[in-house]
């Protein structure tokens, strides 16, 4: 797997500071970074043996995560998300302060008392969107939105509860790249349209479409989470050197244009874009293998590649606004009072992580990052 940026070498550069509090501070060739501790607005952390081999990575890293909930059988109801979220506290380092924030996965049978119940309970703070059959785990998703969700949207519109957004439309006669586009067309512009109160993340946006979508919002009630992969690879790298199945993901890689969009949106400074990883762990033999699964593991090496791409187009100024307040800001959390250190030093990212069952592929196997981060 290669990155398209090559590696960056650092020597002799001056002090530079952000504000007027100084954030990066140079010693000699050596850069470092202090930002808040960030959260991942967009992370799968499966159940069983995955979970437990992937759960210290993201917690690392992160203070908070938006977890998805397309588990088998799906999180459909509060008590289920109840019971995932201490199953996901009892896998975590014994010193760990990551705090999991659940998700319900919404069906054309959730009931509104339902939306009722998950925000009372003060675990549950989205409601994830799949339509039916478009990616991992989503065949029991929303198979007519406005048919029949529109009591259940109402709701969270009175209990400001977000609607997190899978946007891609499932009819196989529209092209797989142009999924995306057509679902903001044909769902999500009407969406927006009729509840112009609802709060609405789309999720992993891929393509200048889904940015400028999001732009043409009221800024507060739309936003987007963006992942390292859809920053950094175009759908070359799904066929360079061969057919790449660690580079498949869903929504699938775009073209390099759409990638330089979804990078100037990130690096502007808007508040309407942030944090999301997608960070989708699968057992390597189901990666591997004649029908792969869609999914990039990306937990071990987001913030460094995140960091890369904000240096490189010199705004590591407006990381941090990216990585840890536009995200609590929109969810109306408080902000992370820790911080961590994002150092100039190069590391080699593991080939493969092993668990019980197997072994997961994390993005950029094997490769050198020049971005490490560490806690404050």
């Amino acid at each position: 797997m290669r990155s398209l940026f090559p590696p960056c070498k650092v020597s002799h550069i001056p002090v530079v500071s952000f504000g007027r509090k100084r954030s990066l501070k140079i010693y000699s060739a050596k850069m470092e970074l202090s930002i808040t501790q960030p959260d991942d607005w967009h992370l799968h952390l499966r159940d069983g043996d995955v979970l437990k081999a992937v759960v210290s990575h993201s917690a690392h890293h992160f203070g908070r995560a938006i977890v998805m909930p397309n588990l088998k059988p799906p999180i459909t109801t509060t008590a289920a998300a109840v019971a995932y979220r201490e199953a996901i506290l009892k896998s975590l380092p014994v010193d760990s302060d990551f705090n999991p924030l659940m998700t319900l996965y919404l069906t054309d049978t959730t009931s509104p008392m339902e939306i009722k119940l998950a925000r009372e309970s003060q675990v549950v703070f989205g409601v994830k969107l799949y339509p039916a059959g478009a990616t991992t785990n989503s065949q029991d998703g929303v198979t007519d939105l406005f048919g029949k969700c529109l009591p259940v949207l109402q709701e969270m519109v009175e209990h400001n509860m977000p609607l997190l957004v899978h946007g891609e439309v499932t009819n196989p006669e529209v092209d797989m790249f142009d999924r995306e586009k057509v679902f903001i067309e044909t769902v999500l512009r009407p969406l927006v349209q009729k509840f112009p109160r609802l709060k609405v993340v789309m999720e992993h946006v891929t393509t200048m479409d889904a940015v400028k979508f999001v732009e043409s919002c009221t800024e507060g009630f739309v936003a987007a989470t963006v992942t390292p992969q859809h920053l950094v690879l175009n759908r070359n790298s799904l066929f360079q050197g061969g057919l790449q199945p660690h580079n498949y993901c869903l929504p699938v890689l775009k073209r390099e244009i759409h990638r330089e969009a979804l990078v100037s949106a990130v690096t502007s400074g808007s508040k309407r874009f942030f944090l999301g990883t997608d960070s989708a762990p699968h057992d390597r033999r189901r990666k591997e293998c004649s029908c792969g699964c869609a999914g990039i593991y990306n937990a071990p090496v987001a913030l460094s590649v995140y960091a890369k791409v904000f240096e490189k187009e010199n705004a590591l100024d407006k990381l941090e606004a990216f990585t840890s307040f536009n995200g609590p800001d929109f969810y109306g959390l408080p902000r992370n009072n820790s911080k961590i250190k994002l150092s100039k030093t190069p590391w080699k990212v593991p080939e493969s992580f092993s668990y019980a069952s197997g072994d997961i592929i994390p993005m950029f196997a094997g490769e050198m990052l020049d971005w490490l981060p560490a806690p404050l």
